[in-house]
């Protein structure tokens, strides 16, 4: 009978050991934040409420935000020169942390020799905290470091909050070894935002630390 019950209450102790282990992996598991990009954080935290103010928008869903961010280099001689693609797509690969696309030609371009179907440059397509983490590098490490530079024209906007601009080499970016360059190249960096109009777009992006220029 005695041994029935301490066989009872080593049970109980145990079934109470295993509970309490429960409670703290779950609070450990709480402590464990996750992980979200600067500029996200920051969009969340102090642009939102500064653009509610500043558009006069009664709701946080009304403010416009950043949807993706494309980044496009051409490569002319890619239809006859493979290994230059390559090394454009490393480039690329490199600055946005993704995987580029090979981008090909619609249609042939005799002057240049180009079939349709051809590969003329690559691209990345950067959605969510890659776009953040892409765009936070761009905007306060790599626009600075271009030579002589004083912002882009706030007139490149589409009319529908969505702004496009070049940037002429890839040796902005500091992921880029100068020693590894094959060849300098531009790019074509496209900010789409769900804006309604140019003037919420430029609000968004001038929050997000653009430099336009003259402002």
């Amino acid at each position: 009978m005695g041994s029935k019950k301490a066989e009872g209450k080593v049970a109980k102790a145990k079934t109470k050991a295993k509970a309490e282990k429960k409670v703290v992996r779950k609070a450990e598991g709480t402590r464990e934040e996750k992980y979200v990009p600067r500029l996200r954080e920051r969009f969340r935290r102090e642009i939102i409420p500064a653009l509610m103010k500043e558009l006069s928008f009664s709701s946080p869903m009304q403010v416009p935000r950043l949807e993706k961010v494309v980044v496009n280099m051409g490569v002319g001689e890619g239809a006859q020169d493979s290994k230059a693609l390559d090394a454009a797509m490393e480039d690329l690969a490199v600055i946005t942390g993704q995987r580029p696309l090979v981008t090909r030609a619609k249609k042939s371009i005799a002057g240049f020799k180009i079939r349709a179907g051809a590969p003329i440059g690559c691209k990345v397509t950067l959605r969510g905290d890659r776009m953040y983490e892409f765009v936070d590098r761009l905007f306060t490490i790599a626009l600075p470091r271009i030579r002589d530079f004083r912002g882009f024209s706030p007139r490149s906007f589409d009319g529908r909050g969505n702004y496009t601009f070049g940037v002429d080499e890839q040796l902005i970016f500091p992921e880029v070894d100068y020693d590894k360059v094959q060849k300098i190249r531009g790019m074509d960096i496209t900010i789409a935002t769900t804006a309604r109009d140019d003037k919420s777009g430029k609000a968004l992006l001038k929050r997000l630390g653009f430099p336009f220029k003259g402002e």
